[in-house]
This record gives structure tokens, C-alpha cells and sequence, in this order.
């Protein structure tokens, strides 16, 4: 998703950032642990009016492993960094975030968050119910738009823009519970980790069409991230849902051009451009295109811009797996998924950032638009009663194992 502007307002995190921890480490585990530790101490303990969440495990030998998060219920669940340890990078941060007292002190709360916006600036937001792009027509004050599903109306805030003309093409994007309180939350300890789960009642307050209710798993394990959202429409209406994650995922390196894509999507759904990447309602084939990410070791991501969706995914023994590589620090990461409504793949990664975002959702950008012909955009049908559930872990690896 174009993102132009929160890559201007992110220049001081990005300081801060380049001098400490998210820097790719060269030297040993402890001095990079050191540094970790010294940041931390500076920071919040609530966010939002609700504490911080840190799942943490031991490390155990000298494989890459998973050692920490830090969860922010107060923000919609948002993973807002993951702390790994990696053979050559000691200990890291995997997600692109600056500390959590310079996003609390900087970002949260401020003009550009009215909508919860700067959760998905860095860190990981969940997205619900509905992740990307949404149109309508705009309101007389700018603050909604309106858009419908089979005949009922729905008004949605009006929270993004053009990268290039704030005030032009407004639209809604990412869901309802940017900001949002979790309740109920509980973490407890597993053979090899910790695990959090929260409810959100009511999710949506009103702006959906029934009344909704969440419910989060976030485990740690050494070899996963393992996240889950139940959606259960507790209402008395029909009801469209989506979901989805938004992770940063850090290339270690900081070597945008050589790392490795694999997205196992064969269709891209053509948008108008990248400053409002909106569909066209068109889906085009990628191969032999510079969107074919298709070699299961991935392509070199070079000096092109992305921010696209792919669909008619290629599923494995149920699972959908996408994978970032780093050759220049042998590292990857996948996002692995598991629930079969997951029809789209999103990722963000213009050629200037150290990251790329990946986003398994159930639908197509615009799910509502009529671009689409009456085409199925991947929105989940709940009826009173019914639920559905989003599942996709982490998971990291070397590129190239040691013999």
C-alpha cells in the first residue's frame, strides 16, 4: 500500500533505528543483546491505556529461533516488534519498527492517528474486517465514505489518500481496530514459549452491518510465530469479513535489490498506479513479468516498485507460503498460511525501504467496488451465528542450511 508519507514522517525513528538494534548486527549476540536491553528500559508500559504485552523464551543453541514479542492490546493486538536470534546476526529485530517509546511519544495519538493510521506506519497491525483498499462515495465534511454490500449501506471512515495529494481520491484501508482496546487478556506459559489470547467484543462499534466479536491467539514458539482471529458474528445480520496481517519484514542486510521474493500467486490484479493503487477490476497473468515471484527460491526483488496483489494462489499440502530471503545474511522468513478463505496475497516493498510487507487476506482490494462485474472479491459471508477463522505463522530459516 503506497505509504510515501509515513516514509517522511518516519525519518527521526529512522535515525534511531540505523544507530541501534534494527541495525543489521556484525558483531557478537551479547554486545547486540546489550544494546537491546538499553533501549528497553526507556520504554512505555501501557499504550492506549492498556499494559504491554512481552512473550519471551529462552534461547536454546545456536539455530535460528524465535526469543520475544511485544504485543500492544491497546492498538488492536498489533505485534509490534519480534525479537529472533539468527547464526551471523546474533540477536535482532525482525519486524521494521522504531522503539516503543518513540512510536507512543511521535506517532501514537498524534494528527496523522486519528484513525489508528500509524499502526500499520511499522510493527505488525492486524487488519479487520477488512484489509486494503476500500471505495465510495466521500462525504461533504471528508471524514466517511459510503459504499454497499448486496443492497446495505455501509459508512466507513475516510482514513487514507493519495501518497502524492492528501486531499485527493480519499478512501477507507485497513480495517476498524487500528486503535482499538482487546479485553479478557491472559498469557501463559507452554513447553517451549508463551501464548496471549484477548476478546474484543463488539469490535466495530456500530460501523459494521452486525455486531462482531474477536478473539486473538498469539503464540511464541522457537520456530513460530503463530497467529489466529477468530471473527464471530454475534448479531442478527448478514455480515462481509476479512483479515489479515501486516508485518514489516526487515531484510537484515539492508540490501533491498538482492533479496529474494517468492509470492505462489500466477494472477496480479492491475492497479490504476502506485500513487492510489487502486483496481482496475483486471487480472493479469504473471508469468514472465517482473510481478513472476514464482520460483520456490524466490527472485531478486532488484530495483522495482511494489505494491500489489496476487491471487489463484498455489496451495501445498495446506499451506500457503510466502518467503523473504536475504542471501547476504543467508536469513529467511516465511508467512505461512493456513486458513483456505485466504484468496489474495498483498505485498508492499518500494526500492528505498529494507522491508517488505507480506499480507495473506481473504480478499481483493475494493471487495465491494463495482470494477469487479459481481466477480467473488473474497469476502467471507457470516451469518448470525457463524464464524471463521484467519491463521498464518512466521516462521525462519537459513537460506542455505549448514551441512
Amino acid at each position: 500500500m503506497s505509504r510515501f508519507r509515513y516514509l517522511a514522517w518516519l525519518a527521526p525513528a529512522l535515525l534511531i533505528v540505523v544507530a541501534g538494534c534494527q541495525k543489521p548486527s556484525t558483531s557478537s549476540t551479547k554486545t547486540t543483546a546489550a544494546k537491546t536491553t538499553s533501549t528497553a528500559t526507556a520504554e512505555p508500559t501501557e499504550i492506549n491505556g492498556m499494559p504491554v504485552v512481552h512473550l519471551k523464551r529462552k534461547q536454546t543453541g545456536d539455530t535460528p529461533q524465535f526469543l520475544g514479542m511485544t504485543i500492544l492490546p491497546g492498538r488492536g493486538m498489533n505485534t509490534f516488534q519480534i525479537t529472533g536470534y539468527f547464526p551471523g546476526l546474533g540477536v535482532f529485530h525482525v519486524l521494521h519498527a522504531p522503539t516503543l517509546e518513540v512510536a507512543n511519544t511521535k506517532y501514537y495519538g498524534t494528527a496523522s492517528d486519528a484513525y489508528g493510521d500509524d499502526s500499520f506506519a511499522f510493527g505488525g497491525a492486524f487488519l479487520v474486517p477488512y484489509p486494503n483498499r476500500i471505495l465510495g462515495k466521500v462525504s461533504a465534511d471528508k471524514k466517511t465514505i459510503t459504499t454497499y454490500w448486496h443492497g446495505h449501506k455501509l459508512v466507513l471512515p475516510a482514513n487514507w489518500h493519495n501518497s502524492a495529494h492528501p486531499t485527493e481520491d480519499l478512501h477507507a484501508m485497513h480495517g476498524l481496530i487500528l486503535k482499538e482496546n482487546a479485553s479478557n487478556v491472559k498469557v501463559e506459559n507452554t513447553p517451549d514459549g508463551q501464548v496471549v489470547t484477548a476478546d474484543m467484543p463488539d469490535a466495530f462499534h456500530g460501523q459494521w452491518l452486525s455486531k462482531t466479536d474477536l478473539h486473538f491467539r498469539i503464540a511464541l514458539t522457537a520456530k513460530a510465530i503463530d497467529a489466529q482471529i477468530t471473527a464471530k458474528n454475534v448479531g442478527n445480520e448478514d455480515e462481509p469479513m476479512s483479515m489479515a496481517w501486516h508485518p514489516y519484514l526487515r531484510i537484515p542486510s539492508g540490501e533491498h535489490a538482492q533479496a529474494l521474493l517468492h509470492v505462489p500467486g500466477t494472477m496480479r490484479a492491475e492497479v490504476n498506479n502506485y500513487q492510489d493503487v487502486f483496481v482496475t477490476g483486471k487480472l493479469m497473468p504473471v508469468k514472465g513479468t517482473r510481478w513472476d515471484f514464482l520460483a520456490p527460491q524466490g527472485k531478486p526483488l532488484d530495483h522495482g516498485y511494489l505494491d500489489d496483489n496476487w491471487s489463484h494462489l498455489l496451495w501445498k499440502n495446506g499451506k500457503l507460503t510466502v518467503s523473504l530471503s536475504d542471501p547476504a545474511s543467508n536469513y529467511k522468513i516465511s508467512e505461512v498460511g493456513f486458513s483456505p478463505q485466504i484468496k489474495t496475497i498483498q505485498v508492499y516493498s518500494p526500492p528505498t525501504v529494507k522491508f517488505a510487507v507480506v499480507e495473506e487476506q481473504f480478499n481483493f482490494a475494493d471487495p465491494f467496488g463495482k470494477e469487479w462485474h459481481g466477480m467473488n472479491t473474497g469476502m467471507v459471508t457470516l451469518k448470525p451465528g457463524q464464524s471463521v477463522t484467519w491463521h498464518v505463522q512466521l516462521q525462519m530459516s537459513e537460506l542455505h542450511p549448514a551441512k
